[in-house]
């Protein structure tokens, strides 16, 4: 009985140790994806563009479209005829989000560079969007606790 005890307790202690969860500090990517993504869009399979601390030529851009075409392996930006930019990644049609909701890619005409705070690039089919298969872009703008301009 006490053989069976004594193998009870080093079995229980080594589930005990082996079971534990090894707590890293968070990457500043991890971070943005917790404050800023919700529900399918929080998955951590995509590239984070932290718009807000990157020092970056965004400013520059009409489009962020344009901006993002080159730093994504596999996403090609095409331009209409009517000016409006489509972004294709792997060769099939990509979704566009603005704070998690789907929009016309002719949207991100009226939309300034200067208020987006993050972008994530999901290039895997994305489970949430219309046409799955091309993935998505989820633009995130800045928030009124974000923005540092100073007005109050």
């Amino acid at each position: 009985m006490k053989k069976i005890i004594l193998v009870l307790l080093v079995c229980l202690s080594t589930l005990a140790v082996f079971g534990q969860k090894r707590i890293a500090p968070k990457s500043p990517e991890e971070k943005l994806n917790e404050a800023y993504c919700s529900g399918l869009f929080k998955i951590e399979d995509g590239v984070i563009f932290d718009l807000l601390s990157e020092n970056t030529t965004v400013n520059t851009y009409f489009n962020i479209l344009d901006w993002l075409e080159g730093r994504i392996a596999g996403l090609q930006v095409f331009t209409l005829r009517n000016s409006v930019r489509i972004p294709v990644i792997c060769g099939q049609l990509t979704t566009v989000y603005v704070d998690e909701v789907p929009v016309s890619p002719d949207f991100l005409n009226l939309l300034s560079v200067t208020d987006i705070a993050m972008i994530k690039v999901i290039k895997t089919p994305f489970p949430g969007g219309f046409n799955g298969g091309g993935g998505a872009i989820a633009i995130y703008t800045i928030r009124g606790e974000d923005d540092d301009s100073g007005e109050e």
